[in-house]
């Protein structure tokens, strides 16, 4: 994973208004925080920080060069999005030393195309793991071309690059495939759906 470098700004205002006027003005409102220092309030560039995290994931770790002050090294926690626009609202990050080791939940991605008449379930989609704060893995690819029936993968069989050592239970169900449904089994349940469907317009029409 690459490191990132953002000019951010100190935060002097606080509250949903100056939230708003931050985000108005092009920037993301964060704090920083960790190693029993006081948190930092600080403003991301909204671009530049959006471009990191899509190239990077939501692990990106970043080098702040912050405005009267030395330079930090961050590692990206939580991000909260607007549930409706979808904008980013505000940024927790984790502030981290080179060579420091920090536990981050990784995307388990699926590659390839199972066998015909499986069905494919993706149990869990994030692995627990430990990484060096400049070494985390971006994502973890598990191939299902042509798995069989009775297929099961679990944490344990994930290969990790050097120096990341799983968190997550060994035992852990990561996929599970079974046979898939036929015509037949799936006709009740479908059945069931339209008639769902059914009410719903027929309420919606005495509504009307």
């Amino acid at each position: 994973m690459s490191e990132v470098r953002l000019t951010v700004e100190p935060r002097t205002e606080f509250g949903k208004g100056a939230a708003r006027r931050t985000r108005r003005a092009g920037k993301v409102p964060a704090v920083l925080y960790g190693h029993g220092s006081d948190p930092k309030h600080l403003s991301l560039p909204a671009v530049e920080f959006a471009r990191a995290i899509r190239e990077n994931g939501h692990n990106a770790v970043l080098t702040l060069d912050v405005a009267g002050s030395n330079s930090e090294l961050a590692l990206t926690k939580t991000i909260t999005t607007h549930p409706i626009k979808n904008y980013i609202e505000h940024v927790d990050l984790l502030l981290v030393q080179r060579g420091e080791k920090v536990t981050v939940n990784v995307p388990v991605v699926l590659t390839g195309e199972a066998g015909p008449g499986t069905l494919v379930t993706h149990e869990v989609t994030e692995l627990s793991v430990e990484a060096e704060a400049l070494h985390i893995p971006e994502q973890f690819e598990i191939s299902i071309e042509g798995a069989e029936v009775g297929t099961q993968i679990t944490a344990s069989e994930i290969v990790l690059p050097r120096g990341v050592v799983l968190q997550t239970d060994e035992e852990l169900l990561i996929v599970n495939v079974t046979e898939a449904p036929s015509e037949a089994e799936m006709a009740p349940e479908l059945a069931e759906e339209e008639a769902a469907e059914g009410e719903t317009t027929e309420a919606a029409s005495e509504e009307g």
